[in-house]
């Protein structure tokens, strides 16, 4: 077996002149940008069909495409390639409400969510700090998250016992430089190179898994002879039922399109036909990565590293939850190393000098999913609580300067908010973040929310500002109370009430079911009274 250390400087090499790249990209953004919120949040609005589609990409597959995803792959199985439905999903939420979101905000000059949905529904403050609430609970996990995955690959490529909190750090600062200096010009030009690398990464990856395995006749033989779980509904855990696959795909990618950071891209879009163009290639190019890139990963996790022992009997821990294999890892929240595992382990030996560049290659292109992702939502966290809270209700008098250098300190306050959150959890006995998949659903549960009065506000146009409120905040509260963090607080009180609706289908899903009777019903009876019903955006 190879070992990282025994990898030479390539690894340093490879990842130095990458990082040093995204610092060079945040220079050349800063002196293009002009100092004013739209510049630095938006870019001019100028932006083509090349930096869209690629931006979008690299936002919507963070470290869950080349992490949490195999990961999940190698834990229930073939199963969840049916989760690669959100991709089409995605794709076709960017054609229809993209372009619809672009071309209003361009009309009325809008730099946030909050900003049309607020002015559609005539709520100066309720909605508008609603829906800056939902930008951070879905931004400060999702930037946790890619945090955390850049201590894993740490973790795995380079030697010593503080490479976790060292990749993390690194990841984290460089990443909160690049933003702070350049806006969202810098964070667009960077994902046109993260998003490339995002695509090769996921398709070299694959490529790769299946020359470990002996090429593509012995990797289909070991995979046919995996454990029927592995092969069927619902995996391996059981938990990926018709229903919770379903309502996870449709709803994830929905929660994904109109979250902030991605709204704030249809804004950016130079034309409406840049964004339709963008949805077709996202939908094409996303969905091959995830058949030929994700799913063999994963699968081919399970054959190299099989989760049942000798007598067939899978590993478990105290709690009864399935575990990795030893060399991928020791708690139920390490499935997401499969990929680095295999590739530190067998490339080097298999391809020599040519392997461990290769290895690195791939491992670089994890990184930048990871920064991809963080990048895109501290920038929009930034634009939430600049433009929304501390334009709107702190200092309205205050200049397009002193707003951009208040939206920079606001990213690094929430960067190192994320870091300290990484680093508490990798110490916690009860580590609350888990696996990268399950807290990315969170965040996208929360961010789900948003879909009825996006779908309201652009297509139906019959709720009002009562119902909205009303119905965002009932969504919130059922998704807080199916959380992990809910269950932590209030121990084994309803435990088997929660575990049971968490079985059943989505927490986002959840949340939107109750969102939408509180909505429609509280509107109609609102109307009923001479409420307000919110005018046409």
């Amino acid at each position: 077996m190879t070992e990282p250390a025994h990898w030479g400087s390539i690894p340093y090499i490879v990842v130095g002149l990458y990082l040093l790249m995204l610092l060079v990209f945040g220079y050349l953004g800063y002196r293009r940008s002009v100092s004013n919120e739209e510049d630095y949040y938006l870019a001019g609005r100028s932006q083509g069909w090349t930096v869209t589609s690629l931006t979008i990409m690299a936002t919507f597959f963070s470290s869950f495409a080349l992490l949490g995803a195999p990961g999940m792959v190698y834990r229930d199985g073939v199963v969840f390639a049916l989760f690669s439905l959100n991709v089409p999903v995605a794709g076709a939420a960017i054609y229809i409400i993209g372009s619809r979101i672009r071309r209003i905000g361009r009309e009325k000059g809008y730099v946030t969510p909050a900003d049309m949905i607020a002015d559609y529904y005539g709520s100066r403050a309720g909605l508008r700090l609603l829906v800056a609430l939902i930008g951070i609970l879905y931004a400060v996990p999702y930037v946790v998250i890619q945090i955390q995955a850049g201590g894993i690959l740490a973790q795995q490529l380079f030697p010593g016992a503080a490479a976790f909190e060292n990749g993390a750090v690194v990841l984290a600062l460089v990443t909160m430089l690049y933003i702070m200096v350049g806006g969202m010009r810098s964070v667009a030009w960077t994902d046109v190179v993260q998003g490339l690398l995002l695509v090769g990464g996921m398709l070299l990856a694959g490529v790769a898994v299946v020359a470990v395995l002996g090429g593509p006749s012995s990797f289909f033989k070991a995979i046919a002879a995996l454990p029927p779980k592995s092969l069927s509904v619902p995996g391996t855990t059981g938990r990926w039922t018709p229903e919770m696959l379903f309502t996870a795909s449709v709803f994830a990618s929905l929660g994904s399109m109109i979250q902030p950071a991605q709204w704030m891209r249809f804004y950016a879009a130079r034309s409406g036909a840049v964004l339709r163009r963008s949805a077709l290639i996202f939908s094409v190019v996303l969905t091959a990565c995830f058949f030929f890139g994700v799913m063999l990963v994963g699968l081919g996790g399970q054959a190299a590293y099989p989760l049942v022992d000798g007598a067939g009997q899978y590993r478990m821990d105290e709690m009864g939850r399935v575990l990795p294999h030893a060399a991928v890892g020791s708690k139920a929240s390490e499935f997401d190393q499969v990929l680095v595992v295999i590739l530190k382990n067998h490339l080097p030996e298999l391809l020599g000098p040519f392997g461990v560049v290769l290895a690195a290659l791939i491992l670089v292109a994890i990184m930048a999913a990871a920064m991809s992702t963080a990048d895109s939502n501290l920038h929009a966290l930034s634009a939430l609580l600049t433009h929304d809270v501390y334009d709107q209700f702190v200092r309205p008098q205050a200049s397009q300067v002193e707003r951009t250098w208040v939206g920079r300190a606001i990213i690094a306050l929430v960067t190192v908010l994320a870091l300290g959150l990484v680093l508490w959890g990798r110490r916690s006995a009860h580590n609350p973040l888990g696996m990268i998949v399950i807290l990315g659903l969170l965040a996208i549960a929360f961010s789900t929310q948003l879909l009825p009065l996006t779908i309201d506000m652009l297509f139906v146009r019959r709720g009002t500002r009562v119902g909205a409120i009303w119905g965002v905040v009932t969504g919130l509260v059922i998704i807080f109370f199916l959380s992990p963090f809910f269950s932590m607080m209030a121990g084994d009180t309803f435990k088997d009430v929660l575990t049971s609706m968490k079985g059943m289908i989505d927490v986002g899903a959840w949340g939107l079911g109750g969102n939408v009777v509180v909505f429609v019903g509280v509107s109609v009876w609102t109307r009923e009274k001479g409420g307000l019903e919110g005018g046409v955006a």
